[in-house]
């Protein structure tokens, strides 16, 4: 098997792969449809109000997510994912019903984006660490990888066949398919070998465990760099839904349907991103600065584009390295991170990378509908340029940094570490990587017997 999708090789992850493929697209449908809802049906093209109505979907992370993170060290997480699963369902299910009788109003959708936001909060942490139950240790990067492959697979399908379904049918439909999808998760949850779900140990109750996990990550450098450089370039550049939007309807005067190629186009780069994050084996911290500095660049090439054509062209690699960056710090984090805290320290990531949004998104709606839709995007650039440089500047003189580039025949960046890198490997995670090529072993052995 091709090293980029090895981790299909594990059958649970295979079934997870799929299930969250179809949930996915219906996630992405839904995004569309909810914010073309307010922008086109419920106000009268307001920037403001769509960035309130993400911000309600987000807000919730900021309050819920580290207590998720302790629930996710502590409980089955496939039995948790699924309760999550159901829940976004049935959301998705109730604004489908209210939208179709023509009851819907504004304020209706604030409440359904505030209670997904409350599901969403509990289900992330526990989703990103779920990863590690399915695959070995020497895996773990590529699963990451072909998460977000999945997530961007979506991506490209499901805003434009969401654009489709808006004019063909409503956006109430819309939130009704979604709805149905999450039984393709809900379903390979279930089927899924417990047995072969990779045993850890839950931690135990007590008291300050959210302390713990707080006072862990500032102990490590590493982590919170990359913490503060996601969480600059997410509150003012991964603003999407709403900077896509408003520059569809306000400066080239398009409809939904493509209001959804945007998306899809965007998820083209996004996908190429992930597909190449499944060959890295262990990201670094630089790789996250990097792709920021990436993405400051591309986006303020994204706002200047003249033409809707020249717009989605540039699309691509604002897609490629948001990606990037998003996987490398994901991955980064989890590898680096002793699995007893692994819970606590994404949940905390999630705060910073999801949490962010709530701040975000009501600013950049206020720029669009105050200075254009150029300059919501404008700002989202500046904003990763300046962290990326802050982060580059403050690795090398607290890390001991050797940078040496390279401008001929084959262009490269090299970054060494004179003192050793900042990451730090848990005593757990190595003995678990030593063991990795019997458990290997062993998995093939079952795949094997499984098969026969």
């Amino acid at each position: 098997m091709s090293p980029t999708f090895a981790s299909l090789r594990f059958v649970n992850y295979r079934l997870w792969f799929a299930g969250a493929l179809v949930a996915n697209i219906g996630t992405w449908m839904q995004r569309v449809a909810q914010d073309w809802l307010v922008l086109t049906v419920l106000t009268d093209d307001s920037g403001v109000a769509v960035g309130i109505t993400t911000a309600l979907q987000f807000a919730p992370i900021l309050v819920l997510s580290a207590y998720a993170g302790l629930l996710a060290d502590r409980m089955d997480r496939r039995k948790l994912l699924i309760a999550t699963q159901v829940a976004q369902g049935v959301l998705a299910a109730g604004l489908g019903v209210l939208v179709l009788s023509g009851a819907a109003q504004l304020w209706h959708v604030y409440v359904f984006a505030a209670l997904l936001g409350c599901v969403s909060a509990i289900d992330a942490p526990v989703r990103q660490t779920f990863v590690a139950d399915m695959v070995l240790p020497d895996r773990l990067s590529n699963a990451v990888g072909l998460n977000s492959a999945s997530f961007n697979a979506a991506r490209l399908i499901g805003p434009g066949l969401a654009g489709l379904l808006i004019a063909a049918v409503g956006t109430g439909w819309v939130f009704i398919i979604n709805a149905v999808t999450f039984a393709a998760t809900i379903l390979s949850l279930t089927l899924m070998r417990r047995g072969e779900l990779h045993a850890r140990e839950r931690t135990k109750r007590g008291k300050g465990q959210i302390r713990e996990g707080i006072r862990y990550v500032r102990g490590r450098s590493d982590i919170v760099v990359v913490m503060v450089v996601v969480g600059v370039v997410s509150t003012f550049g991964l603003n999407f839904q709403l900077t896509s939007a408003v520059m569809a309807r306000t400066e080239f005067g398009r409809g939904p349907q493509e209001y959804g190629i945007l998306g899809s186009v965007l998820a083209i780069g996004s996908l190429t991103g992930a597909l190449l994050a499944a060959r890295r084996e262990r990201p670094r911290v630089r790789l996250v600065v990097g792709a920021a500095f990436g993405f400051g660049i591309s986006t303020g090439v994204m706002a200047l584009m003249p033409t809707y054509e020249l717009y989605l062209l540039a699309c691509i690699p604002v897609g490629f390295a948001s990606l990037t960056m998003m996987t490398a710090a994901n991955t980064t984090l989890q590898l680096s991170t002793d699995p007893a805290m692994r819970g606590r320290v994404m949940s905390l990531y999630m705060v910073v990378f999801l949490g962010a949004t709530p701040v975000g998104s009501p600013i950049i709606g206020w720029i669009a509908e105050t200075f254009g839709a150029r300059w919501a995007i404008g700002i989202g650039s500046v904003s990763a340029l300046v962290v990326a440089s802050a982060a580059a500047v403050w690795a090398k003189r607290h890390w001991n940094l050797e940078v040496r580039y390279s401008l001929s025949e084959r262009p490269h960046l090299q970054v060494t570490y004179l003192d050793g890198e900042p990451e730090e490997e848990s005593s757990a995670d190595r003995r678990a990587r030593q063991d990795a090529a019997r458990e290997i072993e062993a998995q093939q052995a079952r795949d094997r017997a499984s098969a026969a």
